[in-house]
């Protein structure tokens, strides 16, 4: 072989490898980011998913997230009312009985199902021992009962045929325990249904940023390990993840989803992620949590360490200027809120906002 020859040979064997490593490169540069092993001892632990609950009448039960709190706190009795029937949103029937009804046959009494149409139906007892209303139970004993429904919630307000379908179930029920129901009048109820479904629509609010990759995708462990240092822990949904409240049984403080696909991949490291969501339902967390504040950090912070911007639902970046006004406008909310007995997290405004 000449020297031309071999010069040649030698030139087109280096292109050749300049070629190899340029792709190799391009496709690690373009490859989604992976979650750092040597971080994951360091990384906040993944709490274990807690079922999600629709908040309802039974005060032990009130919970609207999809992970278990991380933080044993005292509750704050100062926005919890009575978990109960209340009338301020709820169409309440007395019940007069002339003898004491055990909570067994209350028990039994009971209708099948806790709805009326879309909204949550629900009976207590006044305990002849306690003087307090509950939900019925064995072993009881009650000198009077009550029914009540829901007003209103974000399927919209109780409509004629569902205050029927109330006054049906309640009055066999009353009937089943030999009680006289008071119903009050359904175009009164209906009426207040409207005006309290009118105050919600216009006091409803959902806050979502977006967070979107300004180079290469994101892994979903990658971007599960970043979330997780700022306290985010694993729902039940696969793709989303959620920040939990200080307070024990309260909604999760804001919520985190991407691509539920990518999630269940075969190969979930080879699953290219360019955007997340993260989610305020204002209405559903305490005013105390500063929710609004956190999300404005969380998100900065995720961005900075992800090599990611912040948008609106639009892909418009989000100016700090904005990001003051919202805020601004979200103080007079929870301010109106207040004013109106529906305080953010309360109870009633969860089940209002629900």
């Amino acid at each position: 072989m000449s020297t031309l020859q071999m010069s040649l040979a030698v030139a087109g064997g280096l292109v050749l490898l300049a070629i190899i490593i340029h792709s190799a490169w391009t496709t690690r540069r373009n490859a989604p980011k992976q979650a750092d092993p040597a971080a994951v001892d360091g990384a906040a632990p993944e709490a274990e998913p807690g079922e999600r609950q629709e908040p309802g009448f039974d005060g032990d039960s009130l919970v609207s997230d999809d992970t278990e709190p991380r933080l044993d706190a005292m509750p704050l009795p100062s926005l919890e009312r009575r978990p109960g029937l209340d009338a301020l949103i709820d169409s309440i029937v007395p019940m007069t009985l002339e003898n004491l009804v055990s909570g067994d046959a209350a028990l039994a009494a009971l209708p099948p199902t806790r709805r009326a149409g879309s909204k949550p139906f629900a009976i207590e007892g006044r305990n002849d021992a306690t003087g307090h209303w509950e939900t019925p139970a064995a072993g009881q004993r009650y000198r009077a009962f009550q029914a009540g429904v829901q007003l209103a919630n974000r399927t919209g307000a109780l409509n004629d045929i569902e205050y029927s379908e109330f006054v049906v179930k309640a009055q066999a029920f009353a009937d089943a325990v030999n009680a006289a129901a008071d119903f009050p009048d359904m175009r009164d109820e209906v009426a207040r249904a409207r005006e309290l479904d009118q105050f919600a629509s216009d006091h409803d609010a959902q806050l979502a940023f977006v967070l979107r990759a300004r180079g290469a995708a994101w892994s979903p462990g990658y971007l599960q390990q970043n979330a997780s240092r700022m306290g985010f822990v694993a729902g039940t949904i696969p793709g989303r993840m959620a920040l939990p409240a200080a307070t024990v049984g309260m909604p999760a403080i804001l919520s985190l989803s991407f691509d539920t696909q990518a999630a269940l991949a075969e190969d979930p490291a080879q699953s290219a992620i360019r955007d997340v969501a993260l989610s305020l339902d204002v209405a559903q967390v305490l005013r105390t949590e500063q929710p609004f504040q956190r999300l404005r950090e969380i998100s900065s912070a995720l961005a900075a360490a992800m090599d990611g911007v912040v948008t609106d639902q639009n892909g418009q970046p989000l100016r700090e200027e904005s990001l003051d006004n919202i805020g601004m406008d979200l103080e007079k909310l929870y301010d109106t809120l207040d004013g109106r007995d529906l305080s953010a997290g309360s109870v009633q405004a969860r089940r209002l906002f629900a």
